[in-house]
């Protein structure tokens, strides 16, 4: 199982953790939503969970939930700019098809 973090990605994170006070690292997930099927989450971890698993590159931890692993596994979690927006993106292998809004996704 691999997640990857790219290195405007780890910067990003780091600045944010920076910010905030505190954390372990950023908590990535998915949930049931949008007309595709599932969303991406993205959190604060401040403790560590039983069915966690972390992911260390570049000086940052993305911590994951075994369960979500099946639908992450092989992910860059990314950071850019287009235009004024600023987002974290998710170039995932396991997506086999997003609805129009781009809110939502579906695996096989």
């Amino acid at each position: 199982m691999t997640i990857s973090i790219t290195e405007t990605a780890a910067k990003q994170i780091k600045k944010q953790l920076e910010k905030r006070g505190q954390g372990l690292g950023l908590k990535l997930g998915v949930k049931k939503s949008g007309c595709s099927g599932f969303a991406y989450t993205l959190d604060y971890a401040d403790t560590l969970n039983d069915h966690d698993e972390v992911f260390e590159q570049q000086g940052v931890k993305v911590i994951v939930n075994t369960a979500d692993l099946e639908f992450l596994n092989g992910i860059e979690l990314d950071y850019r700019r287009e235009g004024i927006n600023e987002a974290f993106k998710f170039n995932n292998p396991n997506v086999v098809g997003t609805c129009g809004c781009g809110e939502s996704f579906s695996v096989s």
